[in-house]
């Protein structure tokens, strides 16, 4: 029989999404969080089967002409799959319910429509007559010839309308919850030392009768529905079409999307459930999934805060030390290399070098790659405030970025009203580099500084994403940045100058071989008996051919130690292994998003912050950039806080064969929660 050589990418990401319910099931994390963790894992699951099921229906669809290769066995993957997230959905309401006890003990009570108080049903009436009756249009879907096309980030009522007396004949109707226009939770009147919540769909549950007293029926039966669609944008080669309107036009095919989940109430009354999924064109093997009375937990990330007596945890961001007291950002980068690591240093820096290059007489032109921006990105207005003081300005805006599409073609507008030259990419390939050039002269002396980052340049998400920036002027760094973007301006022409950057490894033209060469390198000294580590940490691992040469590396004695957040293909116990792979998931209050490469070459270690997975897509489908850390200072912070990762017993899961996610056994161990000792580590700085 066959072994595989590397765990199926899909089933390792709902392994890490177990991880993600894990910390939602932990009772020794604040009630608030918990609830937050089930939003995350939801919203998760979401995304996956957007894309991935998506996908892999799609090659089940094509068969043989399926092009492109993402799974061997497609159909069995996908039955794998149902069969986790149905456990894994049972998991989910336990830890709900358990949840829900705990709020109760608290005095905070998340009401249904059937238990409200006399006062509570006049406040729900009011509430919906006055602030949700002008959203809802019922929907008499049997009256319908063609079923309306639900939208995959809503959730429904689906509602079975029928009289006492059997007097009219039942029907079906669906009502969408308008949770884009109002809150999903309202706060009821209550007594004085308790909380009460509605949910939306329990507030249009209760007014039911008022929303259908023109047909006559008494008797109502809803149960909350929710479909998930295709989300992938089908790119043609059309090229007499433009980037833009493929896209656009990708996006409203989204919304048209082919369901590749449906979820229901599993109290659902069956003829409605017949009707439903026959309308949808489903079948029972399509990842029909029964749940609870609530859907779309993704909106309890935004639980209410009517939390009392809980304080925050999340200690607030503090300037770099090198940064403290100095009146310029710009003035120590010229002088020095600044390693800033969110979310435990200040985002606020970032956007001073900007801001300071906006209205600094010797800046010429300023260039940046955007991915995902902040809805109100500081990180524009610094460059808008560029051109408005004559600067040129150049944003690389990536309007491929997965779900952020309709947003960054807006911004694009945004940007070009403003002046500044935006480009969108290079075909066929995404640009996912975080990277910043600020061209100066003074005295007739140019000058390049900026940045390389492994996260976006998000305000908002830097406060949550743990991530590391190297502001610099090094010449060496500098000029590749450069390169890389007049590539980007000219993609057809410039090829050349990505293929000679030498100091950074860049995707799709060096990264590869330069990761070979240092895993051959480690190879070698082990052969030698010479101390050899590879220290990884990444969002992802699942390139099969860096995970084979892994492999031979542990076999042939290397020590190898991966702090792997998300997927991890990589079969990380064998007994051929000269000495045992470390291999660990964090999951904590923090999104571990950094990526950080270690190599021990010979005593001379090579530390990389990156941009890049270790994944098909990242190596060899993106523009992505990996940052050598040359300051001997710079680069043991970075071991530092890598090491902190490697000893966490709190937060780590162990990545072993089977998919278990086992607790890292702290062994009479002092407790190690690495987030919490990487902000004290950062923090004895400032007074170092």
């Amino acid at each position: 029989m066959f072994k595989k050589k590397t765990i199926v990418r899909d089933i390792s990401w709902l392994s890490f999404n177990q991880r993600v319910l894990q910390e939602a099931a932990d009772p020794t994390v604040p009630l608030k969080e918990r609830i937050k963790f089930l939003g995350i894992f939801s919203n998760n699951l979401d995304e996956f089967f957007r894309v991935r099921v998506a996908a892999l229906r799609k090659m089940i669809d094509l068969g043989s002409k399926a092009k492109m290769h993402l799974e061997a066995d497609a159909a069995s993957i996908l039955k794998e799959i149902q069969e986790k997230v149905l456990q894994q959905q049972k998991e989910f309401e336990d830890t709900w319910k358990s949840i829900l006890t705990d709020l109760n003990r608290q005095h905070i009570f998340l009401v249904h429509e059937r238990k409200l108080t006399t006062v509570q049903q006049k406040f729900v009436l009011d509430y919906f007559n006055e602030e949700v009756r002008s959203y809802i249009v019922p929907l008499m879907i049997e009256s319908l010839q063609a079923f309306p096309v639900l939208n995959d980030k809503s959730i429904y009522l689906a509602c079975k309308l029928s009289t006492k007396d059997e007097s009219i004949p039942e029907r079906f109707a669906l009502v969408s919850v308008p949770v884009r226009h109002l809150s999903r939770f309202i706060i009821l009147p209550s007594k004085l030392d308790e909380t009460s919540l509605i949910l939306l769909e329990d507030v249009i549950r209760f007014c039911l009768p008022n929303i259908f007293s023109f047909f006559g029926y008494d008797t109502f039966l809803s149960h909350v529905i929710k479909v998930t669609r295709d989300a992938e944008i089908d790119i043609d080669n059309d090229v007499s079409t433009s980037l833009i309107q493929k896209i656009e036009k990708g996006l409203k095919n989204r919304k048209k999307g082919k369901p590749v989940r449906f979820v229901f109430d599993k109290n659902i009354d069956p003829s409605l459930l017949a009707y439903l999924i026959k309308r949808l064109g489903l079948t029972n093997n399509q990842n029909i999934v029964p749940g609870g009375r609530i859907h779309n937990f993704k909106d309890f990330m935004n639980f209410p805060d009517v939390f009392t007596g809980q304080k925050n945890q999340r200690k607030k961001p503090f300037t770099h030390p090198l940064l403290r007291n100095a009146s310029s950002v710009t003035n120590i980068v010229l002088q020095k290399d600044i390693l800033l690591n969110f979310p435990y240093h200040s985002f606020d820096s970032m956007i001073d070098l900007l801001r300071e290059a906006a209205i600094d007489p010797h800046v010429i032109n300023i260039k940046i790659t955007c991915y995902r921006l902040a809805p109100r990105s500081k990180i524009i207005n610094a460059l808008t405030n560029a051109v408005r003081n004559g600067k040129h300005v150049t944003v690389m805006l990536e309007l491929r970025a997965r779900f952020d599409e309709e947003a960054n073609i807006e911004w694009k507008a945004d940007l070009e009203d403003a002046g500044i030259k935006v480009l969108i990419g290079v075909p066929n390939l995404k640009v996912h580099a975080k990277l910043c050039l600020i061209k100066r002269r003074d005295n007739n002396i140019t000058t390049h500084y900026g940045f390389v980052s492994t996260g976006n340049l998000n305000e908002k998400t830097a406060k949550v994403y743990s991530d590391h920036c190297l502001l610099t002027s090094d010449r060496r760094i500098m000029a590749d940045v450069n390169r890389i973007f007049n590539y980007l301006e000219h993609p057809k022409t410039r090829e050349e100058l990505i293929k000679s950057c030498n100091t950074l490894l860049v995707s799709p033209t060096n990264m590869r071989r330069h990761l070979s060469t240092m895993i051959d390198k480690e190879i070698k000294n082990a052969h030698a008996n010479k101390n050899a580590v590879i220290i990884l940490k990444l969002n992802s691992l699942s390139d099969k051919l860096l995970i084979e040469k892994l492999s031979d590396a542990a076999r042939a004695g290397v020590k190898v130690k991966l702090i792997i957040r998300g997927i991890c293909c990589m079969f990380t116990e064998n007994k051929k292994f000269k000495k045992p792979v470390q291999a660990i998931s964090i999951v904590d209050e923090y999104l571990e998003h950094a990526r950080v490469m270690i190599f021990q070459n010979g005593g001379n270690q090579r530390v990389f912050i990156c941009s890049a997975d270790w994944m098909v897509r990242n190596i060899d489908h993106r523009i992505e950039a990996a940052c050598p850390i040359m300051e001997k200072e710079m680069k043991q912070e970075i071991i530092d806080i890598i090491n902190i990762q490697l000893g966490d017993n709190v937060k780590a899961r162990i990545l072993d064969n089977s998919l278990s996610n086992h607790s890292v056994n702290p062994r009479n161990k002092e407790k190690i929660r690495s987030q919490v000792e990487t902000y004290n580590y950062l923090f004895r700085k400032l007074s170092t």
